[in-house]
């Protein structure tokens, strides 16, 4: 049975630090994501969330420490040859296109994973790419504006194209940076529920870091509290909230 967990487990991280001169921005950070899990990670600011993101996606060195994906090690990746291996994210600044219609920044997100250089080259101009983009566009509910371009979008509505990006070439993990910054609660729920949707329909296992507690707690399965660069908390989102600790550090109430 043991065996059959460790195999199910898509993300691994143990130990990672990252130091910038004295200051430790993550000190001895462990955990992992399960297959087909949503795990948030909340915390303060200053607490190390981004700076571990950016370490686990090779866009920082950590100072100790190793990453996992599917057992293999990929500590110190580039970006893209992680993205190749199927991780996928979303930023905390979109991402989009503004000058490009719904569909068409969808295919070019797809381009980042699909074919060779010469595939691309020499087929067609969407790379085969369309009827996908058409599925997440459907899935997102973006139909009404698939022909608008991006930058003519509003906010929220570019968050939901933002999310539709990250997982249009069906990634085997998706790092959610600060989704539902920004965004209005009618359009905050149309994401929580699109990404409730992906993950029970299709699968989709992906990590989740926040300062919205609610979003957090009613979306994710699991949830890790960071503090000072450390785990500070983790289980449910039930548990979490009951933890004196968290109450202490984080939630002030």
């Amino acid at each position: 049975m043991a065996q059959i967990l460790e195999a199910n487990k898509v993300l691994e991280v143990t130990n990672l630090h990252k130091a910038f001169g004295g200051i430790k921005a993550v000190n001895g950070v462990s955990f992992s994501v399960n297959e087909g899990e949503i795990l948030g990670i909340i915390g303060p600011n200053g607490c190390g969330k981004s700076t571990l993101f950016n370490c686990i996606l090779g866009q920082l060195e950590p100072s100790e420490g190793s990453v996992k994906l599917d057992g293999r090690d990929v500590t110190n990746l580039r970006p893209s040859e992680l993205n190749r291996r199927g991780v996928s994210r979303t930023f905390q600044l979109l991402q989009v296109f503004p000058e490009l219609s719904v569909r068409e920044n969808l295919i070019l997100a797809g381009q980042e994973h699909e074919g060779s250089m010469l595939s691309r080259f020499f087929g067609s101009r969407d790379a085969g790419l369309s009827r996908k983009a058409d599925q997440m566009i459907s899935f997102f509910k973006l139909g009404h504006l698939i022909d608008e371009k991006a930058g003519g979008l509003s906010y929220g509505q570019q968050k939901l194209l933002d999310a539709a990006m990250a997982f249009m070439a069906g990634p085997r993990l998706v790092l959610l940076d600060e989704p539902a910054g920004g965004v209005n609660l009618t359009m905050l729920g149309d994401l929580k529920e699109r990404l409730r949707a992906i993950n029970a329909e299709q699968g989709a296992t992906f990590v989740v870091i926040e300062h919205n507690m609610d979003f957090v707690m009613s979306l994710c399965s699991r949830v890790i509290v960071l503090a000072e660069g450390k785990v500070l908390a983790e289980g449910t989102p039930a548990q979490v909230r009951a933890n004196p600790a968290v109450i202490e550090a984080y939630l002030g109430h």
